[in-house]
């Protein structure tokens, strides 16, 4: 009994220790810790950590070691990581959508309450703290390009529509990213709307 405590100490430790290595603000899930302890052992030790307020449980099977705020207190993690742990979770892909991608490129101000996410796996919808995280099943050409900053780039565009992308957009956006992300954008030109083309193809360098 001495032996098994001292085991379970040990393995609260390595986790614990691990979270912190991440730093305040980091999102974890079980299989983060598997080369720790067992997957029971693992979801013990969390909800442990998680009763004695030393991180945070945000949905089944996700955690946060929460940032402080002298003022605000803990500070929700980013929706973004919350559903890009979600879908390791679950073993499938995320890509922002709607204004939550418009306003990640910069595109736009307005900062959602809503966070959208297209994915391959089921739709659910999570709730932290004030903000809801969507995640809509979608087809299998929408997340063709999931993880790249083409599929960013296209439900952002798709969500301003044709008639409000500017030229103050488009400058805006050959200023904020990187020239050999644009180069790469000619790779997934197949799958933009064809009215996208000719700004994936300025974005890109490409000559007209």
């Amino acid at each position: 009994m001495i032996s098994k405590r001292k085991s379970l100490h040990s393995i609260e430790y390595r986790i614990q220790a691990s979270i912190r290595r991440r730093g305040h603000g980091c999102v974890v899930i079980p299989a983060d810790f598997l080369d720790i302890a067992s997957r029971e052992a693992v979801d013990l030790t969390l909800h442990r950590l998680a009763r004695k307020g030393i991180i945070r449980h945000l949905a089944r099977g996700v955690y946060d070691f929460p940032k402080e705020h002298p003022v605000l207190g803990s500070l929700a993690p980013s929706a973004e990581t919350v559903a890009k742990a979600l879908a390791t979770r679950d073993h499938t892909r995320v890509q922002p959508a709607g204004a939550y991608a418009a306003n990640a490129l910069g595109l736009s101000e307005q900062v959602p309450a809503k966070a959208v996410f297209l994915t391959d796996g089921p739709t659910r919808t999570v709730r932290i703290g004030s903000t809801t995280i969507q995640l809509r099943r979608t087809t299998a050409r929408n997340m063709a390009a999931a993880g790249r900053l083409s599929g960013l780039l296209i439900q952002a565009l798709r969500a301003m529509g044709k008639e409000h992308v500017t030229r103050q957009h488009r400058e805006h956006l050959k200023r904020t990213l990187p020239a050999k992300q644009r180069r790469e954008l000619l790779g997934d030109l197949p799958l933009a709307p064809t009215w996208m083309h000719p700004i994936f193809r300025e974005l890109a360098g490409e000559n007209p």
